[in-house]
């Protein structure tokens, strides 16, 4: 497993960021992005998912397809990483960057309403 602290793990999110298609970024708008430790076992029971499993990221809020105009938008939409097993599955920076990368669009992916199959479909599952 990778060993990097918060700080350098954000700096090399926040360069991944950078790489996305300005086309892309300017249509996500009241976004988060947050880095957590790993996904808490709730989550991964909610999600039906085991223990075990390698979440990488996660896109919580309402997808802009099922938003309405009076949709009230207190509180941002959040991306999280999750930063353990992003470090485990990788051997170097660059493999980290590119899947902070794939996991990042995959989250936007959702945030714009694709949904699962479509994104395997995609190369993003």
């Amino acid at each position: 497993m990778m060993n990097l602290s918060d700080k350098e793990f954000a700096r090399i999110a926040a360069r991944v960021l950078d790489r996305i298609p300005d086309e892309i970024m300017q249509q996500v708008s009241n976004v988060a992005i947050t880095v957590e430790d790993r996904p808490w076992p709730e989550l991964l029971e909610d999600m039906g998912l085991p223990e075990d499993e390698p979440l990488l990221g996660l896109y919580t809020g309402t997808s802009l397809p099922d938003r309405s105009i009076t949709w009230p938008s207190v509180y941002p939409d959040t991306i999280i990483l999750f930063k353990e097993p992003l470090l485990e599955m990788c051997s170097d920076v660059t493999e980290l960057e590119e899947e902070i990368e794939i996991t990042i669009v995959h989250e936007i992916a959702h945030y714009f309403g694709i949904g699962e199959e479509r994104l395997v479909e995609l190369g993003y599952g």
